[in-house]
């Protein structure tokens, strides 16, 4: 480029405004400036750019020509200088998550849908695990939080809560209407049934059976499911009594598809929230998600 990058920014402003003076007002520097500018640029690229009559300037052939190209070129920088605003902006960069794909579903989603619509520049990366995977993951900096029942011990961790949830157990009323009508404690009752519970390596899993056992509660025929929502269909279907979290089968039990156990024994209810490193809150993302999160 022979003439300066100003030089073709002050011609441009001229062209837009139609006039030397009104041209002042946008860039700032004095009309004998401009008209000197004008008049160097003209003289190095050997042609007349502007007319002058009584209303202000209009372009050349020449002049309209140099605006057309230079239109283009300053609309890309201008594009260009958004595009790295947005990469440096609190919603611009990416968040990874670790989660479950029940606590994913029932509650992350609806989460994510609305913050999505919010900063439809930040990149998602999900990992779906088992909590105590995700937990994992969070020791080993692989991911920035993960959404997962409140761990036992928080060390190394922030935790914040965002629900709280309950275990209980459900079945369809013709399967119950099968059982010895004589049971009514929680232990004959589960003893009896076909007991559906998640596979152990599930977070859930494990409260429930430090619940049976301490409870000293025997599960003599019992079938592992793999996740929750195959648990709730394998109930539906009469197969046996699961172990489902409350919050997640509301429809079921209010349509009677499904039936709540009363039990004389209470399962305590449990805190489902998330947890992060103070070390990752260096990624505005995450600073960004858990801003929204907390309303």
């Amino acid at each position: 480029m022979n003439n300066p990058l100003s030089a073709y920014h002050i011609f441009y402003e001229v062209a837009k405004a139609g006039s030397f003076s009104k041209a002042t007002n946008q860039l700032y520097i004095s009309q004998p400036a401009i008209s000197k500018s004008i008049q160097k640029l003209e003289d190095a690229l050997h042609t007349r750019l502007f007319l002058r009559n009584s209303k202000g300037v209009r372009l050349t052939p020449e002049g309209q020509l140099l605006f057309q190209h230079l239109d283009t070129a300053f609309s890309a920088i201008t594009s260009a200088e958004t595009k790295l605003e947005t990469l440096t902006r609190t919603d611009g960069g990416t968040l990874h998550i670790g989660v479950s794909t029940t606590l994913c579903k029932y509650l992350l989603l609806p989460y994510l849908a609305a913050f999505i619509r919010e900063h439809p520049q930040i990149n998602i990366r999900i990992r779906c695990q088992s909590s105590n995977e995700t937990l994992k993951m969070l020791a080993d900096d692989a991911i920035d939080i993960g959404l997962v029942g409140m761990p036992e011990h928080k060390t190394g961790f922030i935790y914040e809560n965002l629900v709280e949830i309950e275990d209980i157990f459900v079945a369809t009323s013709t399967y119950m209407s099968h059982l010895p009508q004589d049971m009514t404690s929680t232990r004959e009752i589960l003893e009896a049934s076909t007991l559906m519970l998640l596979d152990k390596n599930n977070m859930t899993r494990q409260y429930i059976d430090d619940y049976l056992a301490k409870n000293q509660i025997q599960t003599k025929d019992y079938i592992e499911i793999s996740n929750m929502d195959l648990l709730i269909e394998f109930a539906k279907i009469g197969v046996g009594v699961a172990c489902v979290i409350k919050n997640f089968v509301q429809e079921e039990l209010a349509d009677g598809q499904l039936q709540q156990i009363p039990l004389d024994i209470p399962i305590h209810k449990r805190d489902v929230g998330f947890a992060y490193k103070k070390t990752h809150l260096q990624n505005d993302a995450l600073s960004c998600f858990l801003d929204f999160c907390r309303g």
